[in-house]
This record gives C-alpha cells, sequence and structure tokens, in this order.
C-alpha cells in the first residue's frame, strides 16, 4: 500500500483511505490475511488514528474486514449464501427450518417486546434461545418471544428446562393458524450477549431482523434475530422470506 495525498481530495479522508484500502484489499491481501496495526497504517497514510479507525469501520459495515478477538483485523471472506425464512406461512420450528434449538425460559421481556405481544408490563412470557451456523461459523442467533396464552397446551407437557421445552414450546405454537408474518430489518450494534455469539467484538455491526407471527388477529410470536453484518446480503423475495446471499456483492442490501 502507498501513501496517499489524502489532503487533496474533496471528499472526507476517512472515505477516501476507505476506497485505498478496499483497492489494496483486492490486489495485496488474502482472505484470512491479518492488517498491520493501527498505529503503522495511520503512519503510512499520515492520517489520524481516529480517521483510520473510521476506514476501517467502514470497511467492516461493508464486509470486507473482521475484527477477530486476540486476533486483529483480518481480510473477510465472501458472504455465506444460506436460506433463512423462505417460506410465507411458516411457524418456527418446522420441517424446513435450519435454525438450531438452544434453550427456553420463562421471563418478563423488554417493555417494547410487551407492547408489541400485547401482554402486561410484568408478565412473563416464553422466551426461546436459537443460533444459525453455516459452514461451521456462526452467522445468526434469534431470540424468539412466545406469550404463555399462544400455547395454553404447554403446562400439561411433563418437559425439563432447557432445549426439549423449547422444542416443545415450537411444536405447540404450529397448533395455531398462522395468518401472516411481518419482516423488518434494520442496522445495528452487537449486544455483549449476541458477540460472544457470534464471535464478534460488542458494537460490531449486525442486522437486526424482527419477525411477527400473526394468528388470531394479534401478534402470537415475535422473532428478533441478529445477524452477522459482514457475512449476510439479506434480501425479501416475492415469498415474503428472508435469503442470505453471497457473491461479488460487498454490501448489505
Amino acid at each position: 500500500m502507498g501513501t496517499t495525498q489524502l489532503e487533496t481530495v474533496p471528499e472526507p479522508k476517512y472515505w477516501h483511505l476507505r476506497t485505498v484500502l478496499s483497492e489494496a484489499l483486492d490486489s495485496e491481501f488474502s482472505v484470512g490475511e491479518i492488517l498491520p496495526n493501527e498505529r503503522d497504517l495511520a503512519a503510512r497514510f499520515g492520517v489520524a488514528r481516529a480517521t483510520l479507525r473510521q476506514a476501517l469501520e467502514q470497511l467492516e459495515l461493508e464486509g470486507r474486514l473482521q475484527r477477530r478477538r486476540g486476533v486483529g483485523t483480518t481480510v473477510a471472506p465472501p458472504r455465506m449464501g444460506v436460506s433463512v425464512g423462505t417460506a410465507r406461512h411458516a411457524w418456527p420450528g418446522g420441517p424446513l427450518d435450519a435454525w438450531q434449538t438452544l434453550d427456553c425460559v420463562l421471563e418478563v421481556p423488554p417493555a417494547a417486546v410487551a407492547e408489541t405481544l400485547v401482554t402486561g408490563r410484568e408478565e412473563p412470557v416464553h422466551v426461546v434461545r436459537r443460533s444459525r451456523v453455516t459452514h461451521g461459523q456462526p452467522v445468526a442467533a434469534e431470540l424468539l418471544y412466545i406469550p404463555a396464552d399462544s400455547v395454553p397446551a404447554l403446562p400439561a407437557i411433563d418437559t425439563p428446562s432447557g432445549a426439549p421445552r423449547a422444542r416443545a414450546v415450537l411444536r405447540e405454537l404450529q397448533r395455531l393458524e398462522l395468518e401472516r408474518q411481518e419482516n423488518a430489518v434494520e442496522l445495528g450494534s452487537a449486544r455483549a450477549d449476541d458477540a460472544r455469539e457470534l464471535d464478534r467484538l460488542p458494537g460490531a455491526p449486525v442486522l437486526v431482523v424482527t419477525t411477527r407471527f400473526i394468528a388470531r388477529g394479534r401478534t402470537a410470536a415475535l422473532s428478533m434475530a441478529t445477524y452477522r453484518a459482514d457475512t449476510c446480503r439479506l434480501t425479501f423475495g416475492d415469498s415474503g422470506g428472508v435469503q442470505i446471499h453471497h457473491g461479488p456483492e460487498r454490501h448489505a442490501s
């Protein structure tokens, strides 16, 4: 990578540096290779470390770089191709569902979730935790909130806590007739729990997909799934589902 006179360009310094770094990643670095440390990079380009960090953060957001605990900043592999939620009318836990069920607890949800589910502020709901792994790499983590009245027969089921209980909750949920599901996606930052599960640093860019499952004219379940922004490119097709693609594209859409 050569030195660039950043002061002469009208665009923000970090954006021009991002362009230069992106070209260098294509020509001089291979997937998984560790970049020089921030001090060396900043000195080479004659910029402040704050400017360098902005450029690196932008490239991480675009999926070009990864920050790894105990390793540093590395060149990211291409985004993985994996399909999720391709059926418009499908409850979580169905036969085509590729998520792995991990745990289930009964607890009071965040206020915003309780409002969406139209439950009392202090009313506990079933919280099912699930994960998605592709090619041995974690790509998404999900919290699925299910009110007790969506699975009324569950108390009669003698199922221990943990994954068996979670699977029982999902089986009971599928007894309802699903009317429709509504999806929304937004860019966010990884919380500590999500970062740990997705092997990311806290604050790393993530894509949060919120899905409302509507039955009997109300929200019978609410999914909040967190995807690695450096791994996934989300698109919504005619089926109403969400798909993750890989390819030459380097941005989240």
